[in-house]
């Protein structure tokens, strides 16, 4: 791949977008951004200095501050920096920040794969594949309850799923880049569909798009 190539993948938490975001960026070689660890950042900061969530420059603040090649996996994955990413996400100032910095990520050669909410839609809405990977609440709270359960954890599955629907609420509904499948988004529904079926769809898909590129 020669030229620069962006796959937008959005949907909501616990679909299996980040899985197969990471399938797909390996097996294309492009660089990687789950942009939701990008409102986790903002999140984390404003918790370490014991900031309220709705403090709205300071949110400003720590999004301008945010290192897209500092992003820590493992510390920015605890449900309850989640969970404040999700109130800080309303923010338009916040976003518009934030997506500067996604879409300059998405410049960078050679491409890359960026996993969210609205990749498709506002971030890089010319993106050369956009993917909307699904599933239903229920079948994204087991999901998440075995991923907790797999580290030794326990959970309730009726909070989960509660947790889930709250979540999902907020990303439809809020007023700014709400959480929808772009109007040219390719639909992938994993309730009933394991990882290794997803991957092999989305890549016919793009196959499919490069085969004619190199015609053009």
């Amino acid at each position: 791949m020669t030229h620069t190539f962006t796959i937008a993948i959005d949907g909501p938490a616990g679909a299996g977008k980040g899985t197969l975001a990471r399938r797909l960026a390996d097996h294309y070689r492009l660089n990687l951004l789950d942009t939701g660890l990008t409102y986790r950042a903002v999140a984390y900061a404003l918790i370490q200095h014991a900031l309220p969530l709705d403090n709205v420059s300071a949110a400003e603040t720590a999004a301008r501050q945010v290192d897209l090649a500092k992003l820590d996996r493992a510390v920015l994955s605890a449900h309850a920096v989640g969970e404040a990413a999700s109130k800080v996400a309303v923010y338009p100032t916040v976003r518009r920040i934030l997506v500067e910095k996604q879409r300059d990520f998405a410049r960078t050669p050679p491409g890359a794969v960026l996993d969210g909410r609205d990749i498709g839609t506002v971030v890089c809405p010319d993106a050369d594949i956009k993917l909307y990977v699904t599933a239903s609440a229920e079948v994204r709270a087991q999901r998440r309850l075995a991923e907790i359960e797999s580290i030794g954890g326990t959970a309730d599955f009726t909070e989960i799923l509660a947790d889930i629907v709250r979540r999902d609420e907020r990303d439809m509904g809020r007023a700014d880049s709400p959480l929808k499948p772009a109007a040219d988004a390719h639909l992938l529904d994993t309730s009933e569909m394991a990882i290794e079926a997803a991957f092999l769809a989305a890549m016919a898909i793009i196959d499919d798009v490069l085969a004619k590129r190199d015609k053009a």
